[in-house]
């Protein structure tokens, strides 16, 4: 496709999306992948860069297909522009490598596609929650699901709703904006700074209406709250998320953010 995608292009999207989550994901079906992405789909989750839908890309999904046997996706938000897509959802399943231990976890992604498949997404999914629930044996609960995902009207883009969530995400309060809930939050669990932050680099925005979606790279010093000593206060550490967030009259009124808590766990205790 050539043309410019519009707003009148949204349900086609969501039809690949539903073809993406019902028959790929929640059926296990790699044979379906060449229907939905592009040979060279690109996911990236933290530092990761996946290139390749029939070789890093399938290798990466089938690893955790095969540890989660009934694994299953839940949506709970959608919004697109017709261009580009956010999707909030959770994963949940029974760990074959913990004798059966109980997870959900959520996720969020920011999709692009070319109006026939997907190309890419850069995604983060609350993996330190999931492997906290493995090890405790409490699993999280599942959240509701969205009520009509797939029926999602689409939304053209607003630059002046995008310019209210990078003034924020510069800000460096997100952990402490009320109405924006962090990685678990929503279940009781507290939320921690995890980074003060100094910088913070924006890998990805785009909004649909008043809905703004964003992969960003957050810079700075470890917070006490996450630092597992003392002596690792403060030192200079960068912290990966993605976020679905909401703006009403000029402000930033609600969202979610998903932050890759555990691959920067593992980064301060090799360091």
């Amino acid at each position: 496709m050539t043309r410019p995608l519009t707003v009148a292009d949204g349900p086609a999207f969501l039809r690949l999306m539903k073809h993406y989550v019902v028959d790929y994901t929640n059926s296990h079906d790699q044979g379906e992948t060449p229907k939905i992405m592009e040979p060279d789909y690109h996911l990236r989750m933290g530092p990761y860069d996946v290139v390749g839908r029939d070789t890093a890309y399938h290798a990466a999904t089938r690893k955790q297909m095969d540890q989660f046997p009934g694994l299953g996706l839940t949506v709970h938000e959608v919004w697109t522009s017709g261009e580009r897509l956010m999707m909030r959802f959770s994963e949940h399943g029974a760990s074959n490598r913990h004798d059966g231990a109980l997870t959900a976890w959520g996720g969020i992604g920011l999709y692009r596609w070319n109006g026939d498949r997907l190309v890419s997404n850069s995604v983060e999914q609350d993996y330190f929650s999931r492997a906290r629930q493995m090890k405790t044996r409490v699993p999280n609960p599942v959240e509701g699901p969205a009520i009509a995902p797939w029926d999602t009207v689409a939304q053209a883009p607003d630059v002046a709703v995008e310019a209210v969530v990078r003034a924020w995400l510069e800000g460096g309060d997100l952990a402490r904006t009320p109405g924006v809930l962090c990685d678990d939050a929503w279940t009781g669990a507290a939320v921690e700074a995890v980074v003060d932050q100094t910088d913070i680099a924006i890998n990805d925005l785009f909004s649909c209406g008043a809905h703004v979606g964003f992969h960003a790279t957050q810079k700075g010093g470890l917070s006490s709250d996450f630092a597992p000593t003392p002596a690792d206060v403060g030192k200079p550490v960068e912290l990966h998320m993605a976020g679905i967030v909401h703006v009403s009259n000029g402000a930033l009124v609600s969202g979610r953010i998903i932050r890759n808590r555990l691959d920067l766990q593992r980064v301060v205790a090799a360091k």
